[in-house]
């Protein structure tokens, strides 16, 4: 049984709890689906909430999805796997460099305590900006973790046991 904390309205919104629902959700997930070579060659197309998913994926069956909602899972529980993270790492930099060298050549020379204020201003953008991204992924996985468990009643037969 999942254990579920109650949360104030302020709290709804917050990463950390955004983040336990998607653990938890995951967590059901794998608890519901024994046996998870069921799910190889189900196409993703046949649910709605999960057939954006297809065209981002090279395999187009929920096996495949599985795996990938208990790694991530797992990178959130755990912290990223190296390669992963160095990969993000250069993409982040690279973007940062971009906007970097943008906000350099739309700005005249100006005082270094300038500088350090638009630098603390950009991060926190920055941050906002990610955060609200993150939140937002991790509803979305949230909601296409509980349809594969759906799915996967449906698809053994056990749609109308622990709903």
């Amino acid at each position: 049984m999942m254990m579920q904390t109650l949360e104030t309205p302020n709290q709804k919104n917050s990463l950390f709890n955004a983040m336990n629902r998607f653990i938890g959700a995951v967590n059901n997930m794998d608890q519901t689906v024994m046996v998870p070579s069921l799910l190889r060659d189900v196409p993703l197309d046949e649910d709605r909430e999960m057939s954006s998913l297809k065209s981002d994926m090279d395999e187009g069956d929920m096996y495949s999805y599985y795996q990938l909602l208990k790694s991530i899972r797992q990178d959130i529980e755990w912290g990223v796997r190296r390669a992963a993270a160095e990969e993000r790492l250069k993409e982040s930099m690279k973007i940062t460099r971009m906007n970097s060298s943008v906000s350099s050549s739309s700005a005249s020379s100006s005082s270094s305590s300038e500088d350090e204020e638009d630098e603390e201003e950009d991060l926190e953008k920055q941050f906002q900006f990610h955060l609200t991204g993150l939140h937002g992924v991790l509803s979305k996985l949230t909601q296409q973790a509980n349809s594969l468990t759906k799915r996967y009643k449906q698809e053994v037969g056990i749609g109308g046991w622990g709903q």
